[in-house]
């Protein structure tokens, strides 16, 4: 399916809200954050959103949708495909995040923290339904945060919807499992099919769970670990898993204004303008670029 190539961005399926004759039927619209991705530390994270009329809940409720969390993934493939064929009264859309997209958000100098990510993430899909002409009445969401003040933040940005938020809203609400259903889907079929842009030969796709504590995970990290350059962008790097390995195991960088940092004093003395530099007070690059004769170009 074309949509498993997108890896940040939107994908939607054919529903019957985009069409004229049914923009004025009252819509539940009930967004899930995947929560169940974000504590992996390689692939997307994948946020759903699925929505129907209000007259038709039942008709949700009959195929029997649940947190994708307690389903195996043949059971989520059928449910997604009962999803994804009932498109007279279902709409749902996606948002892939890469896992570099995540790294360079939590990473950058001004911190795009995690649950500010989910958020706008979110809202973004809510708007989205919106926009495609969804009369949206209520929107239920998985919680990331504190509920309260999410629940509030959400009441300020969509006024006269009724929103909720509630941990765990993916087993209370079936609109919400659906949502996660999609979200898993997604998620699995792009890490099983990813396309590493490195070139690292044959991989071994055996991730392990993709959670910290797994030693399989831990035993994967280490060995696709690059001494300079890290991790392939398969791996979220901003994951305190990716990191510790990174700290440990990974070449030292030393920068050239560690002195300036270090709060010692920049000036000098007037003899100091006389008298030969030492050597030995410069700083001394890592072996490894030495014995490679690399050389900074440019001070940073």
């Amino acid at each position: 399916m074309p949509w498993l190539l997108w890896m940040t961005g939107l994908r939607h399926n054919r529903n019957p809200f985009f069409c004229k004759a049914y923009r004025t039927w009252n819509t539940d619209v009930r967004s899930l954050l995947a929560s169940v991705e974000r504590m992996w530390n390689k692939g997307p994270m994948v946020y759903g959103i699925c929505y129907c009329p209000i007259s038709r809940k039942k008709d949700l409720e009959d195929l029997k949708v649940a947190d994708s969390k307690t389903l195996s993934e043949p059971e989520r493939e059928r449910l997604f495909g009962m999803l994804d064929g009932a498109p007279d009264f279902i709409g749902w859309a996606l948002h892939i995040l890469s896992p570099n997209v995540i790294s360079t958000s939590m990473q950058q100098r001004a911190k795009y923290n995690l649950n500010a990510l989910s958020h706008d993430t979110a809202i973004g899909l809510v708007q989205h339904a919106l926009d495609s002409g969804v009369q949206v009445t209520e929107v239920f969401v998985d919680t990331v945060g504190p509920a309260d003040k999410y629940q509030e933040k959400l009441k300020k940005l969509f006024p006269g919807i009724e929103v909720t938020v509630k941990p765990k809203a993916d087993s209370l609400f079936p609109v919400v499992s659906a949502a996660s259903i999609c979200a898993k889907v997604a998620r699995d079929r792009v890490v099983k099919n990813w396309k590493f842009l490195e070139d690292l030969g044959e991989v071994d796709v055996d991730y392990g769970s993709g959670y910290p504590n797994d030693p399989k995970t831990k035993g994967w990290l280490a060995k696709y670990l690059d001494p300079v350059f890290g991790y392939p962008q398969f791996v979220r790097f901003s994951w305190s898993t990716a990191q510790s390995i990174l700290e440990s195991k990974a070449a030292p960088v030393l920068w050239g204004d560690d002195e300036e940092d270090s709060g010692k004093s920049s000036s000098h003395s007037l003899l100091s303008y006389f008298s030969a530099s030492k050597e030995s007070s410069k700083p001394r690059s890592h072996r490894f670029f030495s014995e490679r004769h690399l050389e900074p170009l440019v001070d940073l």
